[in-house]
């Protein structure tokens, strides 16, 4: 699966420079920032949008775990499942990364998104619980990419789930966890979008 987007290409070297840091303590995270990006640019060209918005969205979608370089290794290492203490420090990555890029004026709407990614449609997601078009179009889009990718690839704590699995658990959120529209267009391009798995 690739991007067919028109991407900056020395902006995307310095992107993929800065999440090599994160991909040196994690190299789970890097590589499943990768599937998420190109499945967020995959849908963001579905739904028409322009070059400008698909770049970003690509991009963001690369850099969504950044902040999980400010995870403690006993947390964002752990083999096994985080107890709820941990889960506290694992759920403030989304702030983290969005501080980190906020520190300049032009990674603004970068920083919205990623500070967004774990937010639901319904409302019930974190850090702030921001519902429905609250939540930035690129967060929106990235969030169902990273539960596909989170369901479909291999944890310390359990194996790949199967790719029925998966696509059902999407359809089963559709409006509740993930905005309708873009759920269901994941959902229609279902085999291209995740024939990375197979």
């Amino acid at each position: 699966m690739n991007c067919e987007c028109e991407i900056d290409y020395e902006y995307h070297e310095f992107v993929e420079c800065i999440t090599s840091a994160l991909d040196a303590r994690d190299p789970y995270t890097g590589k499943h920032s990768a599937r998420v990006s190109d499945m967020a640019c995959m849908i963001s060209e579905l739904m028409g949008l322009s070059e400008e918005d698909i770049q970003e969205i690509h991009i963001a979608g690369h850099l969504h775990d950044i902040g999980k370089i400010g995870i403690p290794d006993r947390v964002l290492l752990k083999e096994g499942k985080l107890d709820d203490e941990e889960w506290k420090l694992m759920k403030k990555h989304p702030e983290i990364g969005a501080d980190i890029l906020s520190r300049s004026s032009h990674f603004a709407r970068l920083a919205a998104i990623i500070l967004h990614h774990h937010e639901r449609w319904d409302g019930k997601g974190y850090p702030f619980g921001a519902k429905g078009t609250e939540i930035p179009l690129g967060a929106r889009i990235i969030a169902v990419c990273d539960s596909i990718d989170a369901m479909a690839s291999k944890r310390a704590y359990r194996n790949a789930l199967p790719l029925e699995v998966c696509k059902a658990e999407i359809e089963k959120n559709v409006g509740i966890m993930y905005d309708p529209e873009i759920a269901r267009l994941a959902l229609e391009n279902w085999d291209k979008l995740t024939e990375v798995y197979r």
